[in-house]
């Protein structure tokens, strides 16, 4: 019996859609990597971009577990002497861009490499409930349902 190895012509690629809010952030990135990636197939390729397109809505209503909304930092320089800059989880949730924090969470459960840089063109990430992917018809994935530990409440 031969060793099945896919190429890029044997992938079929789904669209799925993810409603984030109430959903814990680290369970929903560890589950949406793992859709990115392709791991839940049974013709996984690691060097093969298997994984389906994933948007993710509402994302500014992600929950977090404990005190990380409030102590969670995240830190990044500006390139300058004396550049660090720091915001807390909840900042970044109130402010301009709400779906970076679901988009980092995503990207640190990825491998550093060439292939995740290219798998992370697949996820689509919206602040509020609109998103201009109808026409792909993509299938809807209850995360919350999955386990009962995917949920908190406000």
């Amino acid at each position: 019996m031969k060793t099945f190895t896919a190429t890029p012509a044997d992938v079929d690629k789904k669209w799925i859609i993810i409603d984030a809010e109430g959903v814990v952030l680290g369970r929903l990135a560890s589950i949406v990597a793992m859709r990115l990636r392709g791991k839940h197939k049974a013709t996984f390729t690691p060097s093969v971009d298997m994984g389906d397109n994933v948007i993710i809505i509402n994302a500014d209503k992600v929950q977090m577990t404990g005190k990380k909304r409030t102590d969670k930092i995240h830190y990044w320089h500006t390139g300058y002497p004396g550049g660090i800059k720091q915001r807390t989880a909840g900042q970044i949730l109130e402010g301009k861009h709400p779906e970076r924090l679901v988009t980092k969470a995503v990207q640190r459960m990825l491998p550093g490499n060439k292939l995740s840089r290219q798998v992370m063109t697949n996820l689509r990430v919206y602040a509020g409930t609109e998103h201009p992917h109808e026409a792909q018809k993509p299938e809807v994935l209850d995360v919350k349902s999955m386990n009962k530990k995917n949920t908190r409440s406000a």
